[in-house]
Formats: C-alpha cells, sequence, structure tokens
C-alpha cells in the first residue's frame, strides 16, 4: 500500500492511468454504448458488403419495373470499386429474383452482358419446360466468366458467396487489436508500480537508535548522577566561515533570576588576507561577578598551535588549548565553573596551509556552580 501511495504522487503515473481509464471509458462506454456512432447521408460506395448487395437488389428491381438504363448504371457505379463484387453475388445467389432480369441488368449496365454489349441472352426454352437455362455471362472489363446457374420458377439453385477477405479480417481483428493494446498499457503500468514498490522494499528500514545514541542528541536532560544539581547554564555557540563579526555570549543566573555571571565565545586571531576573514583561534571566557578576573583560554587551530611563535603571541590572551572534536576545555573562577566542549568542527580549504583556518566550529558551554 505504501508503495501504491509513493506511485500515486507520481505525475506520470497519473497521467497514464488517467490516459487508459479515459480510452476505456470514451470508447467502450461512450463510444459503443451510450453515444455509438451513426451514420447518415453515406454513400453506397461506404456500405458493408451485405447493404450493398441489397442495394444493389433494390436497384436491379427498380430497373425491372422503370426499364430506365442510366438510373440503373448511375446507380450501379454508385457502388465504386464493390460493385463488380456485389453484382456477382447476387448472380451466384439470386434469392429468387427472376434470372432474365439479371442478364438484362448486367446489359444494361454495360459489365456483364452475353457475349456483346447490350444483346439479350438467346434461351432455348420449350413450350413445356418448368426451368429456365441461363448461357454463361462474361465480364467484359474484367474477363471474369460467371458460371450459369439452373434457374427454377420457384427456386434456384445457388451457392453461397463470402464476404470479402480483407473486410471479414478487419472486423475480427480490430476488437482483438484494441484489447491487446489495452492490455499492453494496463501491464506496462502493473510493471511500473511492481518496479517502483521493489525499490522502495529494497530501501533499509530506519533502526530506532539506542537510547544512549538519544541521550547524546540531547545533553540538556541527562546529568551524571541524580546527586549532582543541574547546570545554571548550557548554551550553543556556531560559528561558520564568512560570519566575520561573530561574538556570542550568554547570562549567567541563579534559579531565582539572581544574576551570577557571564560566558561567551569570539574570535581570537585571523590568518592570511582577503574576504571572508578567515579564523585560527577562538577566546572563550568565563566572567564572575564574585571574582575580580575574567578567565580566558584560547581554542587554536592545528596549524596554529603547532607555530611556535603564533602559540607564544596568542598566550597572552590565554591558555592554548588545542581544538579537537568532542574535546574539553575547563575554565574556572572563584564560584562558577564552565566547560566547552567541541561538538563540531571542520577546516577550511584552498591556498592557505593545511588546517590553519576554521569551516565551521560548534561549541557546548555548560555551566555550573561551584561548591
Amino acid at each position: 500500500m505504501d508503495a501504491i501511495r509513493e506511485q500515486s504522487k507520481n505525475p506520470i503515473v497519473i497521467g497514464v492511468i488517467a490516459f487508459v481509464v479515459g480510452t476505456i471509458f470514451g470508447l467502450v462506454v461512450l463510444g459503443w454504448w451510450l453515444w455509438p456512432v451513426q451514420w447518415t447521408d453515406a454513400a453506397p460506395a461506404d456500405l458493408v458488403y451485405e447493404e450493398q448487395v441489397e442495394y444493389l437488389r433494390m436497384t436491379i428491381e427498380a430497373f425491372g419495373y422503370t426499364g430506365d438504363t442510366e438510373q440503373a448504371k448511375a446507380r450501379y457505379d454508385a457502388l465504386g470499386e464493390d460493385a463488380k463484387t456485389a453484382l456477382e453475388g447476387i448472380v451466384q445467389d439470386p434469392a429468387g429474383m427472376d434470372a432474365k432480369l439479371l442478364v438484362d441488368f448486367n446489359a444494361a449496365v454495360a459489365v456483364v452482358s452475353t457475349g456483346e454489349t447490350g444483346a439479350q441472352p438467346e434461351a432455348d426454352v420449350p413450350a413445356d419446360a418448368t426451368t429456365v437455362q441461363t448461357e454463361a455471362v462474361v465480364a467484359e472489363d474484367t474477363g471474369t466468366t460467371l458460371p450459369a446457374d439452373v434457374v427454377s420458377t420457384d427456386t434456384v439453385t445457388t451457392q453461397p458467396i463470402e464476404e470479402p477477405e480483407s473486410k471479414s479480417l478487419l472486423k475480427t481483428l480490430w476488437p482483438v487489436l484494441c484489447l491487446m493494446g489495452m492490455i499492453l498499457v494496463a501491464g506496462a503500468i502493473a510493471l511500473f508500480i511492481i518496479r517502483g514498490r521493489g525499490a522502495v522494499s529494497e530501501e533499509p528500514e530506519p533502526v530506532a537508535e539506542p537510547e544512549s545514541a538519544v541521550a547524546q542528541d540531547t545533553p540538556w536532560q541527562e546529568y551524571p548522577t541524580p546527586s549532582v544539581e543541574p547546570p545554571l547554564g548550557q548554551f550553543m555557540a556556531s560559528y561558520r566561515l564568512g560570519d566575520d563579526l561573530f561574538d556570542d555570549s550568554f547570562s549567567i543566573d541563579s534559579a531565582s533570576g539572581e544574576f551570577l555571571g557571564e560566558c561567551g565565545v569570539g574570535i581570537s586571531e585571523m590568518i592570511g588576507v582577503g574576504e571572508p576573514k578567515k579564523v585560527t583561534a577562538f577566546e572563550v571566557w568565563l566572567f564572575d561577578k564574585n571574582d575580580i578576573q575574567t578567565v580566558t583560554k584560547v581554542l587554536m587551530s592545528a596549524h596554529a598551535f603547532g607555530d611556535p611563535q603564533l602559540r607564544q603571541q596568542l598566550a597572552a590572551k590565554g591558555e592554548p588549548v588545542l581544538s579537537e572534536l568532542n574535546g574539553e576545555t575547563v575554565l574556572e573562577t572563584q564560584t562558577l565553573k564552565l566547560v566547552a566542549r567541541v561538538v563540531d568542527m571542520a577546516y577550511g580549504e584552498g591556498a592557505m596551509p593545511s588546517e590553519s583556518y576554521y569551516e565551521r566550529l560548534v561549541l557546548e558551554l555548560e555551566v555550573t556552580q561551584k561548591t
């Protein structure tokens, strides 16, 4: 279910599903059921084979009543290329139609005749005969010989006419092709969803962190032992390259709100030239209102700490300390104690010496009251 929900948010999947649903609804429900296409004013040449044969039968019957050769020819030509096929079908299957009328119509339309165009067939009809034998009829324009049939006065022996192979094949294949297309589209959608579900299932499930790890992420609530009083304050000082005015300070108050002092972190020394400024050392300081002096220590980069001249220069500001990840620096006054721990740090890279300036530095400052 989760994989399906994820895939449902993908606009491509939504578009494909909408296309398939719309196609099925529009083609089957609307096109074939509610509002099927209805042809009006169609030409005889556009009719299906059965309707063309029926149309030609009515034309032949009308010719028998009117004898209008031009009208018969015009109606025959309206069938176009299928006219000859329809006429051959009627000749082979008269369905009770007078054989002589068929021969006269053939001669009138100048397509099928007996010998010469317009010539009437000669039939040897005995006085007491009950059947009429028609001679073989030849199509002058195509050279196709149509078999003669023995026509009874009541019935005619005929041979069934098959519908043209191209039309019957198209009628058979069209629904099959539509169904196959829908199946292919549905299969593609199913495959896409299954692949998405597999990709989701391959992702490792999140593992619950142990309580100890959670405790490390929230050090504000965990203390060494229940007997130790909570700290007076816990602060976070965060520096990033480009913060040229970095100088964080925090007020230290008692639980009752009494002011006890201050602590903070600021830039102590920079290296190189240009912007942004490249800090190579920071000052961590602690002020106690009950003490006459402010205690300061200098957190130095590896390059600055390893440079004797720079180290000696910064010693005038406070005790030099090498900054290391998770390293702690302790500052104490008469009544206060500050522990500065390096939570995160990274050196910048460039034309300057290696590990000479900070890309970022995050310090946790925890202040407790000395007993």
